[in-house]
């Protein structure tokens, strides 16, 4: 029996049935459907991780590595995989004898041996959970690639959120800045307001803010390489009087009482769950009574509140992200008094579109700046990404609250 035909066999009881996919061994054998995605594995080393983890993790580490290959577009080889999936009710627990027939069967093909390290591009944590010096390691694993790596990707504002795209022809551009405006709107920004921008990436609400509403704007981050990206934005748009960016812990904000509005965009899933009622008691005392504040944030539900293994391991160490409804409850708890909530999921989908169509286009210089292997890491994150938004794993909202104790401005009847 060739290669391809042994795994196949051996991992029928672990599958719930026949191969998802057409697969091609090493020894250029092939066995499964002939119409379905073609996965080539190149290395014996991939079956190998697929055997210290089972499952998505090892499958990552594999494919990063390049010892495992889509030869089809990547996004219908997952969706076929996930399809599957969900029709068998994946993972089934296989019977004693058919583990013992699968171990007979990678021993006759030589592949018990220990795996391979863990690909360089995988994060390794160290230090107490979300304990600042852990959290700016994992921010800097994720953030600190190079300013130009993620110019790349993203348009001009530096903006790593969701957009708000009024049709799906909309550019990533103009989506981005209706996004930004919307914020501002939301927040009711006017000249001479105080804004504080609670982990505030690359400074695309921050410069926004100050530039197109007249804000003064305090924006903190814990990532060094943005700091300094954005410094340079200041002074290159005569923004210094306006926009000041502090190298800050959102833990060590010191105002109270101070801030006409707090806007904090996709930072929330970065603070964990022990830390979540911290991050909303800093946004809420940061504010004046009666100022507002929003967040916008992802939401999931189901296991695996950091996303998957992959992206835990990868992309974002220590995220946590929960139901949009558990959310809401933090802030009403904290202290804030919720007024909308308005979900973006469908837009994220567009949002990443845009990202992949960049990423694609200024691929030759992605691999010289970061390598072939965290190239890989971010075409499996951006498409299984937005295959979570498409098919309703996860959501992203913008969450509009006031601060109770004084008067607000917020409209009775809004349409933003």
């Amino acid at each position: 029996m060739s290669v391809a035909a042994t795994l196949a066999e051996a991992a029928r009881p672990f599958l719930g049935g026949d191969l998802p996919v057409r697969l091609r061994a090493w020894d250029g054998s092939e066995a499964g459907p002939v119409d379905a995605p073609l996965v080539e594995l190149r290395s014996p080393d991939a079956v190998r991780r697929l055997l210290r983890h089972p499952g998505e993790l090892g499958a990552a580490q594999a494919y990063v590595t390049g010892e495992l290959e889509v030869d089809h577009d990547l996004e219908d080889a997952l969706t076929q995989a996930f399809s599957v999936a969900r029709e068998r009710g994946l993972p089934v627990r296989p019977t004693p004898s058919a583990v013992l027939s699968a171990v007979r069967a990678v021993t006759r093909l030589g592949l018990l041996r220990p795996a391979p390290a863990p690909p360089r591009s995988q994060a390794r944590s160290r230090g107490r959970l979300h304990s600042p010096l852990r959290d700016r390691r994992s921010i800097s694993h994720h953030y600190d690639l190079s300013n130009e790596f993620y110019a790349l990707i993203l348009e001009e504002s530096m903006a790593y959120s969701c957009g708000y795209h009024a049709s799906p022809s909309v550019s990533l551009e103009e989506a981005q800045r209706a996004k930004l405006d919307l914020v501002c709107r939301k927040l009711g920004l006017e000249p001479g307001m105080r804004l504080l921008d609670v982990g505030c990436g690359w400074g695309s609400l921050s410069l926004h803010a100050a530039e197109h509403f007249g804000a003064q704007v305090v924006g903190v981050t814990i990532a060094a390489e943005q700091k300094r990206f954005i410094d340079a934005r200041i002074a290159e748009r005569g923004l210094g009087d306006r926009v000041r960016i502090r190298l800050q812990d959102y833990r060590e904000v010191p105002e109270r009482d101070h801030f006409d509005a707090v806007g904090s965009i996709e930072m929330g899933e970065h603070v964990g769950e022990g830390n979540y009622p911290t991050y909303v008691s800093v946004l809420a005392r940061s504010a004046k009574p009666g100022g507002r504040v929003l967040v916008q944030q992802m939401s999931r539900t189901g296991r695996w509140p950091g996303g998957g293994p992959f992206i835990e391991s990868f992309i974002a160490p220590d995220m946590h992200m929960r139901p949009v409804g558990e959310t809401v409850a933090y802030l009403e708890h904290g202290g804030l008094e919720v007024r909308d909530v308005h979900a973006l999921r469908e837009h994220y989908v567009l949002t990443v579109a845009g990202w992949l169509e960049r990423f694609e286009k200024n691929l030759p210089r992605l691999v010289d700046l970061v390598g072939e292997e965290v190239v890989r890491v971010w075409r499996l994150y951006l498409v299984g990404g937005s295959m979570a938004f498409r098919d309703g794993r996860m959501g992203v909202d913008q969450i509009l609250a006031v601060r109770p104790g004084g008067e607000h401005s917020l409209p009775s009847v809004r349409s933003w």
